[in-house]
């Protein structure tokens, strides 16, 4: 069910254009947090599947650290990084059919009648997820301290682990605002996940890069931006202050960023009739 949250846009008059940015992105994003909060399946069943993988995963797969030369003896320090990217896009799906939703139901449309600027209009849409990205990323990061994942970077490395998997799920909500916008419907949005799963699996998710032995895979985890999100988050748990990491796992969820609202901004330009 849509939630029709009121908007309070803010009045004619004021002096700063940024400002008036700044509030009316804040009025639709307190709509998208308020859809979040009263749709709670969106916000559990997400986060509650990432973690079951975690479990089973993080305890099927330990024997992997007897492979010499694996960077870590805790199975579990390894695969924290996982449930990051999981959450993030299903974050992604969450932003992409609400957005869907709204367009579907002419909500986009009308709000296109208003005063409301289209950046506005798109930061504000996000809101919801982003809301929801942080969440998942303080959950996630507490369970896998109650299952005794220790950071060799240290408390200071776990503030940055959040702040980075903050931004890979707003990457990923762009990306997934991007998709609404150019399809229109939550269907295609939804079917687009698997594809986004796909790019999960086909990364240095399961083994490091250099202890894949199948070239062809480790070929594409190479070329797979994925698998350097994931080692950026990871470097935070076993390496410590790893610059290079982090710079490219930094660098790659920007870059998501960057082209998701770019091209989301024209996308949204070219859908919209106002008049």
């Amino acid at each position: 069910m849509a939630v029709e949250t009121a908007i309070d846009l803010p009045r004619a008059g004021h002096p700063s254009r940024s400002a008036g940015l700044v509030e009316q992105t804040l009025a639709v994003g307190r709509r998208s947090v308020v859809r979040v909060f009263r749709q709670r399946a969106l916000m559990i069943f997400p986060m509650i599947f990432p973690l079951i993988l975690f479990a089973i995963n993080g305890s099927a797969l330990s024997p992997a650290t007897r492979i010499p030369g694996f960077p870590t003896d805790n199975y579990r320090d390894f695969l924290l990084a996982m449930p990051f990217i999981q959450g993030a896009m299903f974050v992604s799906i969450t932003a992409g059919v609400d957005l869907a939703r709204d367009i579907e139901s002419g909500f986009l449309n009308r709000l296109a009648m208003t005063p409301l600027r289209g950046e506005a209009m798109l930061l504000g849409q996000l809101g919801g997820a982003l809301l929801l990205g942080a969440v998942q990323a303080i959950v996630y990061l507490l369970v896998g301290v109650a299952t005794g994942v220790s950071f060799a970077s240290g408390v200071g490395g776990a503030v940055v682990l959040l702040v980075l998997s903050i931004v890979i799920s707003f990457a990923f909500a762009s990306l997934g605002g991007l998709l609404a916008l150019r399809f229109g419907t939550g269907e295609a949005v939804q079917g687009i996940f698997p594809l986004l799963f796909v790019t999960l699996f086909l990364s240095s998710s399961s083994l490091p890069r250099n202890l894949i032995k199948a070239t062809w895979f480790r070929d594409i985890a190479t070329y797979n931006p994925v698998s350097y999100l994931i080692e950026a988050l990871r470097s935070l748990v076993i390496t410590g202050w790893d610059v290079q990491a982090l710079a490219l796992g930094f660098g790659f969820a920007s870059l998501l960023l960057v082209i998701s609202l770019g091209l989301s901004q024209s996308a949204m330009r070219s859908r919209l009739a106002r008049t």
